[in-house]
């Protein structure tokens, strides 16, 4: 897959070496060591799992835990909605009419807020990029409907080879019944599995890999991640979730990012990361994600040149 870049290659280079690429890890043990090492002190949970697509380099932390997706699993709710496209049973030219009654309030929905203004009606595609690109609650659920809800949903991330992965319930039973966030559940490998399907066009037709890779590269949310640290430009596609804010005893539930990154070669590698069961700041949280795809990026830039 061949990808266009705001900054030019030289640029980039230029930047990967401002970046601290000198103290990167030399072999991917290395690396683990590095993360682990960071991770000692840290008052969470953290799983992680890091690919590099081309040389094909692993490797996983924590990956026997079972992590709470939160909105992370918009991204397989897309993919099983544009699967329906590929087999021509949607379009994503098809219009959906809103109601009020399936735009609740109380909780994340700039799609609510489209509506109230007066925009009664959009389309599968911009539905999409609602629930990705803007992890937008209500747009998750009506998406969710349209395609067949969760059991559809999970049958078809497993077809795909994915099992390390469950998807039982919906935005609106989550903010009923919190307990329910943690039945839909990845490990984090499972996770990056997925995204490398994806991205080698082996989920989907090209027309809808293209289309999801432009709405996840236009991601809103979460930018103090996994993009927090890069050099700017650098092309990311990629899909957040985050839990409700702390609970009474300080703990916040998950601060999660997945995603492809875009190397100044022009190779990539895949990472997802899982902040869980955190006793730190919502700020330190992301920037666990962001210090960990920074140590990552400076591997792989190292062995680059």
């Amino acid at each position: 897959m061949k990808r266009m870049f705001s900054l030019s290659y030289m640029l980039l280079v230029f930047v990967s070496f401002s970046f601290g690429e000198t103290n990167a890890p030399k072999t991917i043990n290395n690396l683990r060591q590095d993360i682990e090492q960071f991770l000692v002190e840290k008052k969470a949970l953290v799983g992680v799992s890091v690919l590099g697509i081309e040389d094909n380099e692993s490797l996983s932390i924590n990956n026997d835990k079972h992590f709470s997706m939160q909105s992370v699993y918009k991204f397989h709710i897309a993919l099983s909605a544009l699967h329906e496209v590929d087999t021509g049973n949607l379009s994503l030219e098809d219009s959906i009419m809103l109601k009020e009654s399936d735009l609740l309030p109380n909780t994340w929905s700039p799609l609510r807020e489209t509506y109230l203004a007066g925009k009664k009606e959009i389309t599968l595609a911009e539905l999409i990029n609602y629930t990705v690109a803007l992890s937008d609650n209500n747009g998750s659920d009506i998406l969710l409907r349209l395609i067949g809800g969760t059991e559809k949903v999970n049958e078809y991330i497993h077809g795909l080879g994915i099992i390390d992965v469950q998807i039982t319930t919906d935005e609106e039973n989550m903010h009923k019944e919190s307990d329910l966030q943690f039945e839909n559940w990845t490990t984090p490998e499972a996770a990056t599995e997925l995204l490398t399907l994806f991205y080698d066009g082996k989920v989907l037709s090209k027309q809808s890999t293209d289309f999801l890779w432009k709405v996840m590269a236009g991601t809103e949310t979460g930018g103090g991640r996994i993009k927090g640290k890069l050099p700017s430009g650098t092309l990311v596609a990629h899909k957040t979730g985050t839990s409700a804010p702390p609970d009474e005893s300080g703990v916040t539930v998950a601060i999660n990012d997945i995603g492809i990154v875009t190397l100044p070669n022009n190779n990539h590698f895949v990472m997802s990361v899982f902040v869980a069961n955190s006793k730190e700041s919502y700020e330190t949280n992301e920037k666990i994600i962001a210090d960990i795809t920074k140590l990552v990026w400076n591997y792989f830039t190292h062995k680059a040149n």
